[in-house]
Formats: structure tokens, sequence, C-alpha cells
């Protein structure tokens, strides 16, 4: 009875996630409310489900227990930082918050934030990654359904990447039904910094990478007509289609001249290759020629063709003079942290009370710091960003656990998904602010539950020794 009930609201689910990276990245306050607004009909709907046919959330969603519990501490401590206190409440908490608030003439009760409207606004959006990852838990309750997911990511991505390889190579660039201004000459596909698309390519790639290994260790080939039946399988199959689309993806991360999206890619599909490899009791001869043909065919041939030594020289070239105004505002950004060290100045409110700390030498406009862990710790403080560490730490933990546990392949690919998601954005936020755009920040919200869904979801292939994607 639960899988019909659920069904419409799993596809509503993979329309959202496919549709957010289309407007800009979802980076506008339009699309943004949209997100928020889809993500709560979805929750909502599921809801009026369980409380009227008795549906049960699901093995997968009790046992992310641990991840579940930080992320509603997490919800709740942000909503503390914008409601009213009273004053002596917040001057103990947060002297320079109550300083702020002084400034501005507020008496009586104030908040934590120094910014409560756009606290808020945060909070929302809060609140929407948080029920995309409840969804996530909840719909994906089969090993069809997980497949389904990890597709509609990889087709999400080849669109992405498609368009704005085209876009690029022919000179003819718009991004979302808008002539682009700015980084051209780079693929940006239908968002506007080449360094998102780079950061939402990385959690594609992954989530491709993933399930190509879960499509590995098929049936041994012992005679000649085995070897020809397997080979033709590979060249009409779904095996040599997924490895296009990861080619494909591969070419537009190259054409994105993304530094760190291209270091971050590389870089942890070695990490979270070995990682694999370490954990796995009887790893196949196929899952490391296939990290060695990633490695080689994506940086010598694909990246060398499609222009990986502009990538090279961009890194080459990075320096504290080159790169002086980013450096400067991440040093910046970390001074707000000494004036809010506990609770931090409020969620959203990073360009409000940056001007107070810009440095005369910063001659560009910021809204965001380059680094997401700089500015997540000015606005949320200590409190948030242990929260926030917790639930990124226990989820890749998770996966690892699920990668040495798991001999369902499947299970055991998305887990691969998530350790090399995780490796890939983390080191992508000491430099960017991905994590601010919310395509990104939903479809990272989906690799953290990957880890619980790898871990705990009981597949009714469990006792198979392989699974056909």
């Amino acid at each position: 009875m639960e899988k019909p009930a659920t069904e419409y609201i799993f596809i509503g689910f993979l329309a959202l996630l496919a549709w957010l990276p289309l407007p800009f990245g979802s980076n506008r306050p339009w699309a943004m409310a949209l997100m928020e607004i889809w993500a709560c009909a979805l929750m909502m709907i599921w809801l009026w489900h369980y409380f009227r046919e008795a549906l049960s959330p699901g093995v997968v969603f009790l046992k992310a227990r641990p991840a579940l519990v930080l992320l509603f501490l997490w919800l709740a401590y942000s909503l503390i930082q914008f409601l009213p206190l009273p004053y002596s409440w917040v001057s103990s908490i947060s002297l320079m918050s109550a300083k702020m608030h002084a400034l501005a003439g507020d008496a009586g009760w104030i908040t934590l934030s120094v910014d409560p409207h756009d606290s808020l606004s945060s909070w929302l959006e809060s609140l929407a990654y948080v029920l995309i990852f409840c969804l996530s838990l909840l719909l994906v309750n089969t090993g069809e359904r997980l497949k389904k997911l990890a597709y509609v990511i990889i087709y999400s991505g080849l669109f992405q990447a498609f368009y704005g390889a085209f876009m690029t190579l022919s000179g003819f660039e718009f991004g979302f039904f808008l002539k682009k201004f700015s980084y051209m000459g780079n693929a940006t596909g239908t968002f506007v910094n080449r360094n998102h698309l780079a950061g939402y390519l990385e959690l594609c790639l992954s989530v491709g990478i993933g399930l190509m290994m879960a499509s590995l260790g098929g049936k041994t080939a012992f005679t000649w007509r085995q070897k020809l039946r397997n080979f033709a399988s590979l060249l009409l199959g779904k095996k040599l289609r997924l490895r296009l689309y990861l080619a494909i993806m591969v070419i537009a991360l190259v054409l994105t001249h993304s530094r760190m999206g291209n270091s971050a890619f590389f870089s942890s599909m070695i990490a979270a290759g070995i990682i694999g490899l370490m954990l796995s009791r009887h790893a196949p001869r196929s899952t490391v020629i296939l990290l060695a043909s990633l490695v080689v065919i994506d940086i010598f041939i694909v990246g060398t063709w499609f222009g990986m030594e502009k990538v090279v020289d961009r890194i080459e070239n990075t320096s504290a003079v080159h790169d002086a105004d980013r450096v400067n505002v991440s040093e910046n950004t970390v001074e707000i942290w000494k004036d809010y060290l506990l609770t931090g100045s409020g969620g959203g409110s990073f360009y409000t009370i940056f001007p107070k700390y810009r440095a005369a030498d910063v001659e560009n406009y910021y809204d965001h710091a380059h680094d997401d862990y700089a500015e997540l710790g000015s606005e949320y403080g200590v409190i948030g960003m242990l929260l926030l560490g917790a639930l990124v730490v226990s989820s890749f933990f998770a996966s690892l656990f699920a990668q040495y546990r798991r001999r369902n392949p499947l299970m055991r690919g998305m887990a691969f998904s998530s350790t090399m998601g995780i490796i890939a954005l983390m080191m992508h936020s000491f430099v960017d602010f991905n994590l601010h755009i919310p395509a990104n920040a939903a479809i990272f919200m989906v690799i953290l539950s990957l880890s619980w869904i790898s871990l705990h979801l009981k597949s009714e292939l469990e006792s198979e020794r392989s699974e056909t994607v």
C-alpha cells in the first residue's frame, strides 16, 4: 500500500532535483522560494499519507537517527538566532550582537542575529535542505528507486555538461535564457559562476562513478564465446553509455577552467578509490581497472584534448598576490569570528556585517566569502560549525562503514559516491561558496543521505553476489 501512495511523491522529488540547477543554480530569491515551497509540499503530502494510511517511515529513516538529530538541532539553533530575546540574555551570550542592536536604537527584546530578516530567509532555506535529506531517506526505500535517483542526478549533470560545453565551444554563450555577461569562454551551464558548475559536476560525477563501480563484477568469462558475448554487452549496454556520460561531464568540468573544481574532483576520486580498495575485503580487478582508466583517460586524453593545460596554468599562477582579493576577504571574514565566536552574527548576515570588517584594499563587492568554512563560521559561530561538522563527519563514516560491511554492489557503489562527493565538496569549500548555492547544497544533502541509505537499505538482492545496473 505504501508504494502506490509514495510513487508520485518520489516522482515529484526527482523532478525537484532535476529543476534546481536550471534557474542559475536556484540562486535567485524566486527560485529559492520555489525550492522551499516544493520541498515543504512534498513533505506535507507524505505526512498526509502517513497519518491517513499509517505509512511506515522505513528502516533507513529510523536508523539515520544520528544525522536527523543533528539536523533538527541545527534548525532549532538557527531558529533561536532570529527569535527576540531579552537584551540581558543576548549581551551575556554575544556582546557584539547586543552592541550592534544598541547602535541601531533597538531596546528591550533583541535577537542574536544582527540581521533577523535575512536569518529568517536563511532558516527557511535550511529547512528546505533538511526536508530534502528526509525525503531522500523516506522515499528511496528500494534498490530500484536508488538507481532512479542516481540516474536523475547523472542525467542532470549530463545536461549541464553538454549545454555548458556546447555554449563554450560554439561561442553562442547563453545561461538560463539570458546571454552571459561574465565567464566568457568558460563552461558555466545554466549557472552564473563556472566554479559552481564545477562543484555541481563534482557531485554528479561522484554518483556516476559509484554507479559505474556497482555495475562491475559480472559473470567471469572462461571461453572465447563468453568473452565475445560480454564484450558485445559492454558495447551495446548501459555500462558504455554510462562511461560516455562520465567522459562528457569531465570534458565540461575541464572547460570550466575551475582550478579547485578540477583539483577536488581528481583528488577526491583518487582518495575515495584508495579508501574503497582498502575497505574492500576482495576488490574485483575490474574496480582497479576502472579507477585507473578514469585517471588515465580523463586526465591525459580527454583533459589534454579539451584544454587541461589552461587549468594547470591557472593552478600554477595561483598565489597570494594573484588572488589577493579573495585571500583578504577570507582573512577579514575570520575576523568576524573573534567578535561573534560562540553564536555567530546570524544566518544570512554576511553581506550585512562584512563591510564593518572589510579591509581598505578589498576593491570588489562580496555578498559571499569565497570560503564556505569562514562564512558559515562567521554566521553561525562555533556551535553551528560543530553541528554541521558532526553531520558531515557522521555521514562520512557511515559511507565508510557501508563500503566495509555491505556486499550488495549497488549499496557499495552508492557508499563510494557519498565518500567521494563529501571529500570533493569539502575540498572545494575552502576556496568557494558552493554550499551557498541552493542546487549544489541540495544535491550535497542527497549525497549525505546516500551514506545512510547505502548502509541501512535492505535490498531484495541482498543475498545475490552481483546486481545488474
